[in-house]
C-alpha cells in the first residue's frame, strides 16, 4: 500500500511488467492448539474469483448526481499493472479502466490527467483534478490531507513455499523451529514476530533477496506482499519454484485498511457518487472482470 510521501506501496520492483499467466492458488489455514492466538486468514476463494469490498446483500442509493458533470480522474503512469504508459504514450491499466467504469456509470464525461506522484494530491487540492485514483493508501496519514471513497483494492500477506515443500500449511505449528524469510523493518516481519514466535525468521534487505533465499532452498517459507509475490511466482524468474500457501491474510493492524480514490477534503457529493458508481459496478459484475483482466493470478 502506498502513502502520499510515497513508499511504501504496493511493492514497486521490475518484475511486475512481467506477463500474467498460472493459476490462482490458495488453501485454508491448518489449525492447532499452538495456532489459537493466530488472527484466522481472509476466506479463501475458488479459481479465477475477484475479492469484493462491498456488502452483496446492500442495494447501493443512488446519490443526487444533478451538479456532476465531468470527473476528472488524476494518476502516475510507473505503477504496472495499475497504471503504466502504452506504446503509443496513452496511459493504461487497472486503475484508469476502472475510473473510466466509474464515468460510464454515473453518466458523466471523464478525463485521466498524468501526474507525478508527489504532485497528485497538490493539484487534488489547487483544483486541478477532482479525483486520485493511484492506488492511495487508506491511513491516518493520508486522511488528514484528502477524503476517501471506500477501499477498493488490499495488499495482503500470504506464505509462499517451494513447489515440492513436504510442509502441509503455514500455519505457527508447521513452521516452529524452520527457517522463513521475511523483509527486515516491515509488516510481514511484525506479524510474524507476533504471531509466529518459534519460527526462525531470516531478515533481508529487500524483497528480491527474501524471494531468491526462498528459490535457491535456503528457507523454508516466505512471507510478503502477495500482489507483488503472485507476479513473481507466475514469471520467469520464479521459473515454477514456488507456490502460495494458506492466507490470505487482511488484518488492518498489519496489512493496512487499502486503498481508495482521492478527492478533495470536504468534497462529499463526489465522494458519495465515487461510493455508487464502485458498488454499483461490483454488483453488475464489472469490477470482477477489471480485476480479473489484470490480476489473473489472484493475490486473494
Amino acid at each position: 500500500m502506498r502513502r502520499i510521501n510515497k513508499p511504501p506501496r504496493f511493492a514497486r520492483l521490475s518484475f511486475l511488467r512481467a506477463a500474467l499467466a498460472g493459476l490462482f492458488l490458495t488453501s485454508g489455514l491448518v489449525a492447532a492448539r499452538a495456532d489459537a492466538a493466530l488472527p484466522a486468514p481472509a476466506p479463501t476463494r475458488p479459481a479465477a474469483a475477484a475479492p469484493s469490498f462491498w456488502d452483496p446483500n446492500r442495494s447501493p442509493e443512488k446519490p443526487d448526481l444533478s451538479g456532476l458533470r465531468q470527473i476528472r480522474f488524476l494518476t502516475e503512469d510507473d505503477y504496472p499493472p495499475f497504471n503504466f504508459l502504452l506504446p503509443d504514450g496513452q496511459v493504461a491499466g487497472f486503475n484508469v479502466d476502472l475510473a473510466r467504469a466509474i464515468c460510464v456509470e454515473l453518466d458523466v464525461a471523464c478525463t485521466i490527467q498524468r501526474r507525478r506522484w508527489d504532485l497528485l494530491v497538490p493539484a487534488l487540492n489547487d483544483n486541478s483534478g477532482d479525483a486520485v485514483i493511484a492506488s492511495l493508501a487508506i491511513n491516518d496519514e493520508t486522511r488528514k490531507q484528502v477524503d476517501f471513497s471506500g477501499p477498493y483494492m488490499m495488499t495482503p500477506g500470504r506464505f509462499v513455499m517451494q513447489a515440492d515443500t513436504t510442509l502441509k500449511s503455514a500455519s505457527p505449528s508447521a513452521f516452529a523451529d524452520r527457517p522463513i524469510a521475511v523483509v527486515a523493518g516491515s509488516r510481514h516481519e511484525a506479524f510474524l514476530k507476533a504471531f509466529y514466535p518459534q519460527s526462525k525468521l531470516v531478515t533481508f534487505e529487500t524483497p528480491a533477496l527474501a524471494r531468491n533465499a526462498l528459490k535457491n532452498g535456503h528457507v523454508q517459507g516466505l512471507f510478503g506482499d502477495a500482489i507483488s509475490l503472485s507476479y513473481w511466482l507466475n514469471g520467469a524468474e520464479a521459473a515454477g519454484c514456488c507456490v502460495f500457501r494458506d492466507g490470505p491474510f487482511t488484518d488492518p493492524k498489519y496489512f493496512g485498511e487499502g486503498v481508495g480514490i482521492a478527492v478533495k477534503k470536504g468534497n462529499a457529493p463526489l465522494r458519495r457518487a465515487l461510493d455508487y458508481a464502485l458498488a454499483r459496478l461490483a454488483q453488475r459484475g464489472v469490477f470482477a472482470e477489471l480485476y480479473l483482466k489484470y490480476f489473473p493470478v489472484g493475490p486473494f
